[in-house]
């Protein structure tokens, strides 16, 4: 069996294509992340006020950062697998069964698995019963040779053994609030520990295995990264004097920290770039943005709640017969179908190698915002361009690379508002300056994109997050893409705003008077009005009454109740069951 192709997907490019073999390999990558949190006493004694200067103790400013991001990444990257270990325990849990680390799971799941519903619940509760059932204590003192946190990395890297580091990332966050953990220690001992740690992290670095610190401070204790963990986790040098902020933003934004910590930066593809007289290199692109939709519906047994996997057959529209051969694509050209296989459209759709040549160099001002058709393509490595803010990276170092449009996709502005004979109409130039002066005004400094979430797609998550952990309420969205009324009340944007609208309507122009004689009626209203019209001609053709008395409103379709329900300006939502109860209601019987 043959199956006709649409014209206008044929050329259309992989990456637009969601639905692609290619997409799904690139986002088959996984990430692997242990939580290691330091549950010292130091951790519960030591507090730093919140947002709301409120003193919270650092295990529950830490606990509070991982519950909120396993919320998040249950719905943006469910695929994902984590794992939750305290080190500085009382009670040991840990297939290395070594002393002071407990990793912290719920029944029927790996240590390092996808969050559930039920991990993040009984993670959100485990501080009421931390010190009953796991306990704290300082794991590394004088006169023991005990190393609680080599043993916590140990069993942290033991859990990353899980999968490739060719196909997954792997992850250790540490959360502590002791910048120098071995400093009760002295002499040869102290020395050994602090080698033997930091050859256990560089072990694990070299399997693959990145390391980072979220330290925990205080605004009159800042944590020196510089004692010892610049060593766990190699900074030096301008890395060094950039990673600790003041202790107070760095608190403030921590879970903000955590979560572009865990921003997924995943490689689209590699291409060759092509420098000159053989010289050329080979870079990584990444598509930073892209867009945000709900996760794709899962069909579950309506009995076991298992995902059920769906399978596609084609039948034979003249015998019925199941087909068992492949199908094969055609395309109509003169009367005749010309068939291709998978393998021939890729390689019509590919018009050249995946190499980028270095042909020349022009001037940025060639390059208008209107040549912005689609988000551009983001190559590393570079060594310039990069934005770091309170410690964290907010973009990364590299260029972008602009998919310039073809000369049919700039169209010209005039010929859409000019009619026949008429020359479209222009602005003048005190127009245009008192224009851009409102610009000005209210121009967002430092605009990203990632600065504004989506607002139904933040309900829709905060819908999904009540629903799974059986909340009594759902958590407060706020919407970041409303007017921002109290700038846009400032003297000077009301200001700019009345002069531009000066310089437009004139002085006599009367902006009330002006809507209520150009209001016109939407299309949806029209479709409103003219489905009641509809409604009302049918209405009169039923003896609604006699169809009451006995018992037929039943035998009438859903369509023709609504007749009744729409011509009486009563709500036609519902079941048939539904529509019938209304009508009898309203008629009283």
């Amino acid at each position: 069996m043959d199956l006709d192709m649409d014209p206008d997907d044929i050329f259309r490019d992989d990456e637009d294509d969601f639905d692609n073999d290619l997409y799904k390999q690139r986002e088959a990558t996984k990430e692997f992340v242990v939580y290691l949190v330091d549950a010292s006493p130091k951790m519960f004694n030591t507090t730093s006020p919140d947002v709301d200067n409120t003193d919270e103790n650092h295990f529950h400013i830490a606990h509070s950062c991982i519950s909120q991001s396993l919320k998040t990444q249950i719905i943006n990257s469910s695929y994902d697998e984590v794992a939750i270990c305290f080190f500085n325990t009382r009670e040991k849990k840990n297939l290395q069964d070594l002393n002071g680390v407990f990793v912290f799971n719920v029944a029927d799941r790996d240590y390092l698995d996808r969050p559930t519903a039920r991990l993040i619940k009984e993670f959100d509760l485990i501080e009421e019963s931390f010190m009953k059932d796991i306990g704290s204590r300082y794991g590394i003192v004088s006169g023991s040779r005990d190393n609680s946190l080599y043993n916590a990395i140990w069993v942290a890297q033991a859990l990353l053994r899980k999968g490739s580091a060719k196909t997954a990332d792997k992850r250790i966050l540490l959360f502590t609030n002791e910048d120098d953990p071995f400093g009760g220690l002295k002499g040869a001992v102290k020395i050994d520990m602090v080698n033997t740690t930091l050859q256990r992290a560089k072990d694990a670095q070299d399997l693959g295995i990145s390391i980072e610190v979220l330290p925990l401070g205080r605004p009159e204790e800042e944590f020196n990264i510089s004692l010892f963990y610049a060593d766990l986790i190699g900074l030096e040098g301008d890395e060094l004097a950039q990673f600790m902020p003041s202790a107070g933003e760095r608190l403030e934004d921590m879970k903000d920290q955590l979560r572009k910590r865990l921003f997924k930066k995943r490689i689209v593809r590699k291409i060759n770039f092509a420098i000159a007289n053989g010289l050329s290199i080979e870079l990584n692109t990444y598509a930073l943005i892209r867009p945000t939709t709900p996760g794709a519906i899962t069909w579950l047994d309506s009995v076991t709640n298992h995902p059920l996997k769906t399978e596609r057959s084609f039948i034979c529209a003249d015998t019925g017969a199941l087909l068992q051969n492949s199908t094969k694509l055609f395309y109509p050209y003169k009367n005749e179908s010309i068939k291709l296989s998978v393998e021939e459209l890729s390689e019509i759709k590919r018009t050249s190698i995946r190499n980028l040549r270095l042909l020349g160099f022009k001037s940025l001002s060639c390059l208008k915002d209107y040549h912005n058709l689609r988000p551009s393509t983001f190559l590393f490595p570079s060594e310039e361009e990069e934005i770091t803010k309170a410690g964290g990276q907010v973009e990364p170092p590299g260029m972008h690379m602009i998919y310039l449009p073809y000369s049919d996709d700039i169209r010209d502005n005039e010929e859409l508002h000019s009619t026949s004979g008429v020359a479209a109409p222009c602005a003048t130039d005190e127009q245009v300056r008192k224009a851009a002066s409102l610009m000005k005004r209210i121009d967002l400094k430092d605009f990203s994109v990632c600065q504004f979430a989506n607002p139904a797609l933040q309900r829709h998550y905060a819908v999904l997050q009540t629903l799974a952990l059986d909340e009594d309420e759902m958590p407060d969205i706020k919407d970041e893409t409303v007017p921002d009324e109290e700038g846009m009340s400032r003297p000077g944007v009301v200001n700019a705003l009345e002069e531009f609208k000066l310089s437009i309507y004139g002085d006599t122009y009367d902006e009330e008077t002006e809507n209520a004689g150009d209001k016109k009626e939407s299309e949806a209203s029209k479709k409103r009005k003219a489905t009641s019209e509809i409604a009302v001609q049918e209405y009169a053709k039923y003896d609604w009454g006699d169809l009451a008395d006995n018992g037929k409103l039943k035998d009438l379709t859903a369509a023709e109740l609504k007749y009744y329900l729409t011509a009486n300006n009563i709500p036609v939502a519902g079941k048939k069951e539904a529509l019938i109860s209304r009508i009898l209601t309203h008629m009283g019987k």
